[in-house]
């Protein structure tokens, strides 16, 4: 074999070895990217709708002093998100994310974008407020919801909270069509923050795995409540989801506050996601219970910002 040949062939096998290892690096999962064995269970106890009331603020800053609760995400349209802005920027290390906000569901405690309402009006009933719910009726217009959305992630940034990343209240941008999620993917790319989606939604709804690029964190799996479950097993549902958690990366989707006076006012016309539930929800998350099921069934607590780091590392 002369020396040209042997050239060649040495240098087609460096090239085999280079995208090999590539290929490696590239495949490792969400675990082995955060130092963890691939059968790792690693999970984010993460609180939705801070902001939304003080007491939601109070009883989530309580959770996150725990430790136990490790993560969370504002809601930069209500009434209390300045309050929560504040002790996010003097709390730089803490892992809030935004939880942006196109609906306002409540009866009595309503709130509305935070552009000009006439520039938004796909998004707003005839008192200016975001719609209770999208209806088949509603057309909402893809435009303005980027809109608001560029208008919310500047406004946090301007009161001097640093998002580690991003979801959607009442999973409104992942539920109601591509052209809504691919809205919020943009706008997520444009900031460089991570997205909050599960592998769990994609049967249902296979538009979300067929717009996701390359750099995107997908997460393995999710789990939040059910209205159906009795308040009595309200301990035993999150027991029987610890003990049977999978390996991988999974969320926790929860919801604080204090059952005080204030948040039974805003939540009164129903009991789903109101002052009782979110009750319920900080008591669990919050005890030496909880704490010591994490132990047993050796499950790590990590966070947005840690995967946003391993995976742009």
């Amino acid at each position: 074999m002369n020396r040209k040949r042997v050239s060649a062939w040495l240098f087609v096998l460096l090239v085999g070895a280079l995208l090999e290892a590539h290929a490696q690096i590239n495949g490792k999962s969400l675990a082995e990217k955060l130092g963890f064995a691939p059968d790792a269970k690693l999970l984010i106890v993460h609180a939705d709708d801070v902001g939304v009331t003080h007491s939601v603020n109070a009883a989530t800053i309580t959770a996150l002093d725990t430790g136990l609760v490790n993560s969370a995400s504002i809601m930069v349209p209500c009434p209390w998100f300045p309050e929560i802005a504040d002790y996010a920027k003097s709390h730089a290390h803490v892992d809030f994310g935004l939880h942006l906000t196109l609906t306002s569901e409540r009866v009595y405690y309503r709130w509305g974008p935070v552009v000009s309402k006439d520039m938004v009006p796909s998004l707003v009933d005839e008192n200016g407020y975001f719609h209770h719910d999208w209806t088949a009726a509603k057309r909402i217009n893809p435009k303005e919801v980027d809109l608001e959305l560029h208008a919310q992630i500047d406004r946090a940034y301007a009161m001097g909270v640093r998002p580690t990343h991003l979801d959607s209240h009442q999973y409104r941008l992942f539920e109601n069509g591509k052209d809504l999620f691919e809205v919020l993917l943009r706008v997520a790319h444009q900031y460089n923050l991570p997205v909050f989606v599960a592998r769990d939604w994609f049967a249902d709804r296979p538009y979300l795995e067929s717009g996701l690029t390359a750099a995107d964190i997908v997460l393995e799996h999710t789990v939040t409540i059910d209205p159906a479950v009795a308040p009595e097993k309200w301990a035993d549902f999150y027991k029987t989801a610890l003990k049977n958690l999978q390996p991988g990366v999974t969320e926790f989707v929860i919801h604080l506050a204090f059952a005080d006076d204030e948040m039974k006012a805003a939540t009164r016309e129903r009991d789903t996601w109101g002052a009782a539930w979110r009750q319920r929800d900080f008591d669990f998350f919050t005890s030496p219970a909880f704490r010591q099921l994490l132990q047993e069934q050796d499950i790590k607590l990590i966070t947005w910002r840690e995967l946003a780091h391993a995976v742009q590392h």
